[in-house]
């Protein structure tokens, strides 16, 4: 490279195309700054060197050797190769193997003679200690001095091990990262551009940015690579959390129409009419929410709620208050069995208040349509024509609320439940069917942590239900460890049959659905060395039938899962609210938004293919009425498996957000967040949501007045070059419509 190259640059001209486009399609590095962010994921030392006598097994070493032999020998009836290298130091001797297309490279460069230094993990095979592809360094192009220099350089060096790919192995980034290291270096790093404001670095005492890239991808000591971490996590998190800053700052420019409830109204006859007082919660978040409506600008607000804390009934309020100051609320949810719950519930609970135009309506009263894309034509028809003319004040649907046919008479507030599960355009595009930026009420039953909001919602004001409402019981959980104790699972079925008994109604949760579709795609999942090690996942179909045939014979079970027609879906669902239907076998297509009070008891089975976050939100789907709830994790894991310990910590606590915690510090923040935050998502390469609370809460707090003093970032260019990095159009795009 003959000069340096720009960070936004691509990275076709400094590692050539073949390799930029691995980098690009297995590692999503565009750039020369990208891949300068390409941060090793694990350090491993070389340690001392070690004489091949003396050889550990299942030890990393290094050792000096010269190459006494090689040969290249085939296997797999000549479809596989390998090459066979056997060094020696004079005290004992090591065979060095490397398979496929690394044995055409390493056979030109590993002749017999020639001295090198090899690092790896050693192992056995066929009773010879071996080395399977290991890192060297061949040490004949110097002598004397400067070889022993580099041995000494090469053993006590930290390796530093990048996230890597089949096409790409970690030695070869390692290669592409240290050239262009040494580019800038040699230019002095005059083109890198610091986005940390100089005060600000040097009151927290951070390193510059060129001493934390050299250290962390070429560090010496692990101080070093402590003092890069710390540098690069401030980075990441002022960066993001100035681009939400500025988000908040312009939405707070963006006009609104106030929505402030009249008095004498439908929320005033709503609440007359309640035959519960609202919980203190309730009552502090809807404050929360008035004000936000009242206001000249867009509210921008995420209500999360733990499971049955009742945000149904505080967005119901908001979406009443804008229908009496003259607007209309629209309701998105994830799925048509949910679109349809909510439809039911918000109709019982508004009661003549929901039958606007009809007679029997109350005088205060409006219509609440439903719109799903599954809806006979006469009615959609009718739905479409009571949003056009306003007679329709509150609308709830799926995503079918968002297609070019659908408009509004005055949009006024969007609620989105399950936020999630939306793409980030279909959000935006049902905002973009107001006149003017509508309010907006993000809402979730996934619990999520301080820091996780601050990092994802960091441009939405949070308001917290933490508090079950009065009449709701306490939820009993329990793992039942199916293969040690399969009386257990005996006892659990007994257990199923007794709530039956009482009057009341169970569910059990499989993780598939067992239709051919389904094996299909299970199959295709699956290696042959999964399959040899664990059976398929449970399915709804085999289960119902089992269990019809078996322990719950007598009792009146039915199925319901995601590829079922949307009809028969909510006919199954109707039947089972109307407590025709005992035991309901279905997927997790239960999971958000099911209301059925009378359900008392669930069991999931191979609990532990869910995760902690899901199981929580299903075991809410019980307990939801006066009688006590009962949840019971099947599992045929052993006692001391990570996955059993999960299901421990789900069955010790009710407490979603603490189990929220465990469930990001277990799978890394990433598939928690859902597909549209990916872009934000990708941006955090070094730093841990969990782990690096006080940073985050830090960044926050210095990015907010930095973009209260400057919006534009005018007097500080760096800053908005690193921004512009940070935000490329995806990124750009998903804070914009977040």
């Amino acid at each position: 490279m003959d000069c340096v190259p720009a960070l936004d640059e691509s990275l076709k001209k400094t590692v050539g195309g073949t390799t930029a486009k691995v980098m690009a399609d297995q590692l999503g590095l565009h750039t020369v700054g990208d891949l300068l962010h390409h941060y090793p994921r694990r350090y491993a030392e070389r340690g001392e060197l070690t004489r091949l006598a003396d050889l550990p097994l299942d030890e990393h070493v290094t050792v000096v050797a010269q190459v006494a032999k090689a040969a290249k020998r085939t296997f797999n009836r000549g479809k596989g190769v390998r090459l066979e290298v056997v060094v020696t130091d004079g005290s004992g001797s090591l065979t060095l193997v490397f398979f496929g297309r690394a044995a055409h490279h390493h056979e030109r460069e590993l002749l017999p003679g020639r001295r090198g230094m090899f690092a790896g993990k050693v192992s056995v095979f066929n009773r010879v200690r071996q080395l399977a592809h290991p890192d060297y360094e061949l040490l004949d192009r110097g002598g004397g001095a400067d070889a022993a220099e580099a041995v000494d350089a090469f053993a006590n060096q930290l390796l530093p091990l990048y996230p890597a790919c089949k096409q790409l192995p970690s030695w070869r980034i390692a290669k592409s990262v240290g050239a262009l290291l040494d580019t800038f270096e040699a230019d002095g790093w005059r083109d890198l551009v610091d986005p940390l404001p100089p005060e600000l670095r040097q009151s927290r005492n951070l390193a510059t940015l060129p001493e934390a890239f050299l250290r962390v991808h070429r560090p010496r000591t692990k101080a070093d690579i402590a003092l890069a971490k710390d540098r690069l996590k401030w980075d990441e998190a002022f960066v993001l959390q100035v681009a939400l800053a500025r988000r908040r700052h312009a939405e707070g420019q963006l006009p609104a129409v106030p929505r402030a409830p009249r008095e004498g109204g439908m929320l005033d006859a709503f609440d007359a009419k309640l035959p519960f007082t609202l919980t203190e919660g309730q009552r502090k978040v809807s404050a929360e929410i008035f004000g936000d409506l009242a206001g000249d600008h867009p509210m921008h607000r995420l209500l999360q709620g733990e499971v049955g804390s009742g945000k149904t009934m505080v967005a119901l309020r908001a979406m009443l208050g804008v229908v009496d100051a003259g607007g209309q609320a629209a309701m998105l949810a994830p799925t048509e069995v949910l679109a349809q719950q909510h439809h039911r519930s918000v109709v019982e609970m508004m009661g003549e208040l929901a039958e606007g135009g009809m007679l029997g309506g109350a005088e205060e009263a409006t219509k609440v349509v439903l719109l799903t894309g599954s809806m006979g034509a006469a009615a959609r028809r009718q739905a479409l024509l009571d949003l056009v003319t306003g007679e329709a004040g509150i609308v709830i649907g799926t995503h079918a609320l968002i297609e070019d046919k659908v408009q509004f008479h005055d949009l006024g507030l969007v609620v989105v439940d399950e936020q999630h599960r939306f793409g980030v355009e279909q959000r935006d595009a049902l905002r973009a069917k107001a006149e003017r930026p509508p309010h907006l009420l993000v809402m979730t039953a996934t619990p999520i942590p301080r820091t996780v909001a601050m990092t994802v919602f960091g441009d939405l004001e949070t308001s917290v239900l933490n508090q079950l409402p009065a009449g709701r019981s306490p939820i009993a959980s329990h793992v039942v460890p199916a293969q040690d104790k399969p009386h257990f699972l005996t006892r659990a079925w007994e257990r199923v049959r007794e709530e039956v008994g009482h009057g009341h109604q169970a569910y059990v949760v499989c993780p598939r659905i067992g239709d051919e579709e389904d094996d299909k795609a299970a199959k295709a999942r699956t290696s042959p060395e999964d399959e040899a090690e664990r059976r398929p996942p449970l399915a709804v179909l085999e289960t119902a039938e089992k269990l019809t045939a078996g322990p719950l014979a007598g009792l009146r079970v039915e199925i319901l899962h995601g590829r079922m027609q949307p009809d028969a879906k909510d006919e199954v669902m109707r039947r089972f609210a109307a407590g025709e239907v005992d035991v309901l076998v279905a997927t997790t297509v239960i999971e958000v938004g099911v209301n059925v009070p009378n359900a008392t008891v669930m069991v999931i089975m191979d609990a532990d293919r869910f995760g902690v976050s899901q199981l929580h939100q299903l075991r809410g789907r019980v307990g939801r009425g006066t009688a006590p709830g009962l949840c019971l994790l099947v599992s045929d894991m052993p006692e001391a498996s990570p996955a059993r310990a999960r299901l421990a910590a789900v069955a010790a606590t009710l407490d979603g957000f603490e189990l929220s915690r465990i469930d990001l510090e277990q799978r890394r923040e990433g598939d928690v967040l859902g597909q549209a935050q990916s872009g934000v998502r990708s941006s955090l390469r070094m730093l841990a949501v969990i782990e690096d609370e006080d940073v985050i809460a830090a960044a926050r707090e210095e990015a907010a007045a930095v973009v209260s003093a400057d919006p534009e970032l005018t007097g500080l260019p760096e800053l908005r070059t690193a921004l512009d990095a940070l935000l490329d159009a995806e990124r750009e795009q998903y804070l914009d419509k977040g």
